[in-house]
């Protein structure tokens, strides 16, 4: 069973830094990619990053690619997304989730969110102009 608990959300000012991270509580926590997205008000989720189960591979959304790293440590369980350079319309509620990685699907990076099987409740980042 995956359990996934995001944190380290906030308020940051523009051109500021976050870090959020994403803890599962789990043991299989290494056999899935990971991926984060995030939903403003009114609009649909995105993606924004992803990272196969090894760490081995990243993707990026165009809008945020330069600014925010993805990481993983799989001995401590933890997906972390490191955001440089915010801008107010990074403003949002940041989810991680998590993506079967198994047999063929291994070493892969997930972009669509119908490839994520669990998802944690989210952390509201705010970018002040």
């Amino acid at each position: 069973q995956v359990q996934l608990v995001e944190s380290g959300g906030g308020l940051v000012q523009a051109g500021g830094s976050l870090r959020v991270s994403c803890a599962d509580s789990g043991r299989t926590f290494s056999t899935y990619a990971m991926g984060w997205f995030r939903q403003a008000p009114g609009k649909e989720r995105e993606f924004v990053a992803a990272i196969s189960k090894t760490g081995g591979s990243t993707y990026y959304s165009n809008s945020v690619k330069g600014r925010f790293t993805i990481s993983r440590d799989n001995a401590n369980n933890t997906v972390y997304l490191q955001m440089n350079n915010l801008k107010p319309e990074d403003t949002a509620v940041y989810y991680c989730a998590a993506a079967s990685a198994l047999g063929s699907r291994s070493y892969r990076v997930f972009v669509s969110a119908d490839e994520y099987v669990y998802w944690g409740q989210g952390t509201q980042v705010t970018v002040s102009s």
